[in-house]
Parts: C-alpha cells; sequence; structure tokens
C-alpha cells in the first residue's frame, strides 16, 4: 500500500478546485479569503499558496485591491484552448497507439472505467477523470514537454468539459466515443485513432460554440 501525503496548501487546493469545477464559487463575487480560512480552520498563509497555484492553473485570476476571483469560461478561451488541442493531440495519440505496451493499454481501459463511473456516481470528477482518460492514449510517446503542454490545456478544459456534458445525452455520445477511440488505439491503427480524437475534439468544440452562442442570444 502506498499512501499519498498532501500539505496543509494541497489539500487546502483540491477542495477549493472542487468547489471551482462544480461551479459552487460565482465568477463574479471575490473569493472570501478570511471566510475559506475560517471554514478550514487554517491561516492565509497555506490559503494564499493554494489560491496562486489556481491562478496558474488557470480557474482563478487575481485583480489589484480586489482579490481572486474565479476565471470566467468564454467562447474565445474554448476556441483559442481546443484549436491548440487539434493541432498537437490527434497526432500524440497516433503515435502513442504504435508504441503501447499491455500495461499502457490496461492504463488507458482503467482510466475509462473510472471516467465511465464517475458521469454516473460524481459529475464533480468528470473533468478530471476526462483528462486522465485522454493523457493515458498520449503518456506513451515518452515527450515530456509534449505531455505537459497538452496536460496543461486539459487543465483549462476541465470545466469546459462539465459545460459541454450539461445537455442530456452527451455523456452517453462522449462514451461510446472514447470506446471507440481506445479499441482503434489498442490495436495499433494510429491514423484511424487520430483522426476519431480530431473528430472528437472538434465535435466537442462545436457544441460549446452552439451552446455559447445560445446564451448569448438569451
Amino acid at each position: 500500500m502506498s499512501l499519498v501525503v498532501q500539505t496543509l496548501s494541497e489539500q487546502i487546493f483540491s477542495l477549493i478546485r472542487e468547489r471551482i469545477i462544480s461551479g459552487k464559487i460565482p465568477a463574479d463575487v471575490a473569493i472570501r479569503q478570511d471566510a475559506l480560512a475560517a471554514e478550514f480552520g487554517v491561516s492565509k498563509i497555506p490559503l494564499r499558496e493554494a489560491l496562486a497555484r489556481l491562478e496558474q492553473d488557470g480557474l482563478l485570476v487575481s485583480q489589484a485591491n480586489r482579490g481572486f476571483f474565479v476565471r470566467p469560461l468564454s467562447a474565445d478561451e474554448a476556441e483559442e484552448v481546443y484549436a491548440l488541442r487539434l493541432k498537437l493531440e490527434p497526432e500524440a495519440v497516433g503515435m502513442a497507439s504504435k508504441v503501447a505496451t499491455d500495461a499502457d493499454r490496461k492504463t488507458a481501459r482503467d482510466a475509462l472505467a473510472a471516467l465511465d463511473a464517475a458521469s454516473v456516481h460524481d459529475k464533480a470528477e468528470v473533468g478530471k477523470l476526462n483528462r486522465a482518460f485522454h493523457m493515458s492514449l498520449i503518456r506513451p510517446i515518452k515527450r515530456p514537454v509534449t505531455l505537459q503542454i497538452i496536460e496543461r490545456l486539459h487543465i483549462i478544459c476541465e470545466r469546459y468539459v462539465g459545460k459541454h456534458l450539461e445537455p442530456a445525452g452527451r455523456d452517453d455520445r462522449a462514451h461510446h466515443e472514447h470506446l471507440a477511440m481506445l479499441n482503434l488505439w489498442s490495436e495499433g491503427k494510429d491514423k484511424e485513432a487520430a483522426a476519431m480524437m480530431h473528430d472528437h475534439i472538434s465535435s466537442t468544440l462545436a457544441d460549446l460554440r452552439r451552446q455559447f452562442e445560445a446564451e448569448k442570444a438569451a
């Protein structure tokens, strides 16, 4: 058995991050640091460390003399982030498909199983587990810079994943797309897996684009 030891700052980071992803902290109100420190029973030092890290991850923005705010979702950011993923992720998935080992394929299957379970029982974890599944299809390339960049894009995308899955039926569609990609990837069909990943990311962006347009029109 291995134990994962988190610092106080890391624990606070995880707690606040979950609230941001789940939408429990509104984007238009400054985070009340005094209230959070009192709730968690901590000083402001580890709290500020956690908030700074959340800002680095693109979940918060800081404003001089006003504090930290949840970074609002935007159509422009979705366009930018998903466009970058389209340039990098499909090719990386195809490359990984050619070199993946049996252990890599098991890791990917386990990651998809965890994602599917969360989509039923724990919606707050879906964004993080979606990232874990996608990254499991890329890690076999063992290119640390590429992996770091793509994972960073996925971190920014986590709340967009939640937004994308709001309409009914998209959970099922995502599951079928993920499973089909995993099967192609596991069989070493690199071109097919890469093409399907491209379509998967493109269709998600198209859905988000329509959602933002509908909200703007309303």
